[in-house]
């Protein structure tokens, strides 16, 4: 199943090959995958060499799916993948969430779960869990947000989406689970992530891996101190990265209202917008030179709404991880741009859901046949 998730179109012989099992125990298992509908036939598939022509096997676009849904300080959305991580249903809402009750921005959330639920339902997908993005340091129970500052909650548990069951994750977490599992990256296994919107977040994949931290935090680089003499930030220190590279500093020193605005003014050579994104990408440099010198990452994966801010921000910030960084091996082009944009959380949640499916797809086929196997 992750074979087939990572490239299509694959034969039973080809599969054998990339996970190194026989053609015969390949044959088994596909067939039993192909039954529980977790698995598709596309026709012959010459493979190049002497021989008959393999059957291309792929993950199908109907059965499992995952149901994503995110909590931004300033919008609401949610979305449908199936097995493939393609978006299917999607929707978003504009909704000011910034100290509004909790209970009103979930039961707001929930409606907008149950209209994608219903969409996917029309397409013949269901889904088998749902996971919610969140802007803030969520609870080992991943129920639980703990602490999100942006939207001034505290101690807020996360009831489930409809039948669904249901996790909490940090967005930043998301977005770059996103980007190890869909981004495109081949052979990048090592990075730091890092996206911003109202606040600035970052995620390390290790070895392939998402590292959480010994309590679950990993990641805060909107404060790490990029100037311990700054302005006072949101988490009570001052001069953290967000103070300077943040949505509404950003905003604040290019004059601009929207981040829409910043991006057509700097696209129209905008001095003080070009100027800000300058000094902000400077500083995002510096943080994150910080967090290559400690890792040694592959590279650095710039996603989220700064991604369409990177060709103003990124020249800064490879300049000061040129200057800071101690291995001279280290090359511009090893801060990569995603290509997943804005939709990245997003659709991190939503597949993360249904990873679970591909990760075990036996227990799946098991509790999927269970109701039948005790109809009387």
């Amino acid at each position: 199943m992750r074979a087939l998730a990572t490239e299509e179109d694959l034969t039973r012989a080809t599969v054998a090959t990339t996970v190194g099992l026989t053609r015969a125990t390949v044959s088994t298992l596909v067939d039993e995958l192909l039954a529980a509908g977790l698995l598709e036939e596309r026709g012959a598939r010459r493979p190049g060499t002497v021989g008959r022509p393999g059957t291309a096997l792929a993950l199908p676009a109907t059965g499992p799916a995952g149901l994503g849904a995110e909590i931004g300080v300033d919008h609401l959305a949610a979305c449908v993948v199936d097995l493939r991580g393609e978006v299917r249903c999607r929707t978003e809402l504009p909704a000011a969430n910034r100290g509004r009750p909790a209970p009103a921005v979930l039961a707001e959330l929930a409606g907008l779960t149950a209209q994608v639920t219903e969409e996917a339902a029309a397409l013949d997908l269901h889904p088998v869990g749902a996971t919610v993005a969140v802007p803030g340091l969520v609870g080992r129970d991943r129920g639980t947000v703990l602490r999100a500052p942006n939207l001034g909650w505290e101690n807020v548990p996360v009831t489930a989406l409809g039948p669904h069951p249901t996790v909490v994750e940090n967005e930043a977490n998301l977005g770059a689970l996103a980007e190890l599992w869909l981004g495109g990256h081949h052979r990048l296994a090592d990075f730091v992530h890092v996206s911003a919107e109202i606040g600035i977040g970052a995620a390390l994949i290790v070895e392939g891996r998402l590292f959480r931290g010994a309590r679950g935090f990993a990641g805060e680089l909107g404060h790490v101190p990029v100037r311990p003499d700054g302005p006072l930030c949101s988490c009570g220190a001052h001069g953290c990265l967000e103070t300077f590279a943040g949505e509404t500093a950003l905003l604040r020193a290019a004059g601009a209202a929207t981040p829409a605005d910043l991006r057509a003014a700097a696209a129209a050579g905008d001095s003080a917008a070009l100027d800000a994104l300058d000094r902000a990408g400077e500083a995002l440099g510096t943080a994150l030179s910080g967090a290559v010198n400690l890792l040694d990452p592959q590279a650095v994966v710039v996603g989220g709404p700064l991604a369409d801010l990177a060709p103003w921000l990124l020249p800064g910030a490879r300049r000061e991880l040129a200057a800071r960084v101690t291995d001279r091996r280290w090359r511009p082009q090893d801060v990569i741009t995603s290509r997943l944009g804005r939709d990245g959380v997003l659709r991190g949640a939503a597949y993360s859901a249904v990873r679970a499916v591909l990760d075990d797809p036996a227990a799946w086929i098991h509790t999927a046949a269970a109701p039948a196997a005790t109809a009387p």
